[in-house]
């Protein structure tokens, strides 16, 4: 039997997109603790809707005023050192929540964490590009993208056991010691492929390394081309729905079947399972049809396309008399959106060179978090007023279709962009 050629290139870089992985599930499951723990904290703090959407919000600020340097800072100072900088603030401020008692310490708590967590996509999108060619880099995106889904997964089967018998700080301590562990991992290991003498030849030229370029290219000049507001767009349209599903979901489901803490486990780990697989699968299949002979820009918005009327149905969730029909309803659409994001990112290495990528998924980023900072407003105002999900499904279901309309019109062919 012969041996494939991409088989004898080495294997090293998924190595880097392990750790990607494991950084990105870390990522998730810090944010996604308080969403877990939001009904029960909500009830015994007693917040109105309102507060809990400013809670929210706060983190969302921050996150995306944090991007408006992380992309800059992991361009100018590297992976690696941008990386390392971004998840020892969130580490510290995972911690912090511990301490918090109130409305205004909470929100104190998540802002410092937004700050921290801003990092994770921009130093890992540059790692993929980095480190992967472009016929893999969709399916590498997808995969550590899949880590929000594994964190996801990981918060309610762990938070609400370490809640119950030790308190619900003790939950936010533990999502800080993880991060700081996978710190020192990330300081010890991680090197660009130029510098990493575990890598071979073969692979080396398989990737296409190219030496690090220190040039940085200010947002104003990227904001010149389409391309960039392509992305700007998209993250700016549809992150604002995987926000609602992350922070309020459990909230969703605590109100409509009135599941107990330790109840909501079950139908969340469902859900976010399937994100998982969607995750995978939306980057797979983009680099099956580019593995075909297909152009990146078709393979990208043809896939794009299948995920957006994937997440069509969850218009219905709202109103679904059974518990398990509204997690299948969700459960698709976090599929869908997760696809859809793994392309989204790569739109970016397609239409940039390397040593701007991490300052245009900065850009992106901080487009998504204006975006859930107005949601997050927004749904707190008609909870508050009406009680009513529906309408927050409904915007869900369609985000997506007028997204891919918007990218469509700003980047036809995907054409790359020529920078200095």
């Amino acid at each position: 039997m012969t041996t494939s050629p991409v088989a004898r290139v080495g294997r090293y870089r998924w190595r880097v997109c392990a750790m990607l992985l494991l950084a990105t599930t870390i990522n998730y499951t810090d944010r996604q603790v308080l969403g877990v723990l939001a009904p029960f904290l909500q009830q015994s703090m007693g917040w109105s809707e309102l507060q809990y959407s400013y809670i929210v919000t706060a983190f969302q600020t921050a996150y995306a005023i944090g991007l408006l340097g992380a992309g800059f800072i992991v361009d100018t100072f590297g992976t690696r050192i941008g990386y390392a900088l971004s998840i020892g603030i969130w580490s510290l401020a995972a911690a912090g929540h511990a301490l918090a008692t109130g409305v205004v310490s909470f929100a104190a708590a998540r802002f410092a964490l937004g700050l921290g967590e801003s990092g994770n996509f921009p130093a890992a999108i540059k790692a993929v590009a980095e480190w992967f060619p472009q016929r893999e880099r969709a399916l590498a995106a997808g995969i550590f993208n899949s880590g929000s889904n594994i964190g996801a997964l990981v918060a309610p089967m762990l938070v609400p056991v370490v809640a119950t018998r030790w308190g619900w700080q003790a939950a936010f301590l533990c999502t800080s010691v993880l991060s700081a562990l996978w710190l020192v991992m990330w300081l010890s290991t991680y090197r660009t492929p130029g510098e990493q003498a575990k890598l071979s030849a073969a692979e080396r030229a398989y990737i296409g390394h190219q030496p690090a370029v220190a040039v940085r290219v200010p947002w104003s000049q990227l904001l010149r081309h389409r391309q960039a507001w392509t992305l700007v767009a998209a993250k700016f349209i549809t992150d604002p729905i995987w926000w609602f599903f992350l922070f309020w979901l459990p909230k969703f489901l605590h109100a409509r079947y009135g599941l107990s803490l330790l109840e909501l486990g079950l139908p969340l780990v469902v859900i976010f399972l399937m994100a998982d697989l969607g995750s995978i699968a939306g980057g797979w299949l983009a680099g099956r049809f580019i593995r075909r002979g297909w152009s990146a820009n078709h393979a990208r918005k043809a896939t794009m396309l299948i995920c957006a009327l994937l997440i069509m149905p969850v218009v219905f969730a709202a109103r679904a008399n059974h518990l398990w029909l509204a997690v299948a309803l969700i459960g698709m659409a976090t599929a869908g959106h997760q696809g859809w994001s793994a392309n989204v990112y790569t739109l970016a290495s397609d239409m940039f060179p390397r040593h701007a990528v991490a300052s245009v998924v900065g850009m992106g980023g901080f487009a998504g978090a204006v975006g859930g900072m107005l949601i997050s407003t927004v749904i707190g105002l008609l909870l508050q007023a009406t009680g009513s999900y529906v309408p927050v499904f409904m915007l869900a279901g369609s985000a997506y279709l007028i997204a891919l309309a918007v990218v469509h019109a700003l980047a036809p062919r995907l054409q790359p962009v020529l920078l200095p």
